[in-house]
C-alpha cells in the first residue's frame, strides 16, 4: 500500500488512496469490464472510452483501450468488424461464455477479493 500512499502536508489523504486503489481496479480489469459491456450489443473503441468514463469516471487513453481491444480479438473473445468507416467490436461464442463464466462465478470472486484484503489486516 505504500505506492498508493499520498502526503498531503504531512497527512495521508483517504481519498486519493481510494481514487488510486479504483483506477488500478479498472485498468486490471478493463477486458472484463469490455466484454461485459459488449453483452448488450456491439460498440466501438471509442464508445468503450466513453462507456468507462461514464460509468466509473475514469478517462482510459486510446492506446489502452485499442492495443486491449487487439488483445481481446488476437484470443477469440471479441470480433471486429468494420461497419461504413467504424469499426465495432462484438462478443464471439468464446467471449459470451468466458463472460458468463466471470459473472456467474462473482461470489467466488468477492470471497477471493475478501481474503486477500483480511490477510493484510494487522492484527
Amino acid at each position: 500500500m505504500v505506492a498508493l500512499t499520498i502526503a498531503i502536508n504531512g497527512e495521508k489523504s483517504e481519498a486519493r488512496i481510494i481514487k488510486k486503489m479504483h483506477e488500478r481496479v479498472i485498468k486490471t480489469f478493463m477486458d472484463t469490464i469490455i466484454m461485459a459491456e459488449l453483452q448488450n450489443g456491439s460498440i466501438s473503441g471509442y464508445d468503450v472510452i466513453s462507456f468507462i468514463h461514464n460509468k466509473f469516471g475514469f478517462l482510459a487513453s486510446s492506446g489502452t483501450v485499442y492495443s486491449l481491444l487487439y488483445s481481446l480479438e488476437r484470443n477469440d473473445l471479441v470480433e471486429g468488424i468494420w461497419i461504413e468507416r467504424k469499426r465495432v467490436y462484438k462478443l464471439t461464442e468464446k467471449g459470451a461464455k468466458t463472460i458468463a463464466t466471470i459473472i456467474n462465478s462473482h461470489d467466488k470472486i468477492k470471497g477471493f477479493m475478501s481474503t486477500i484484503l483480511k490477510a493484510q489486516t494487522p492484527q
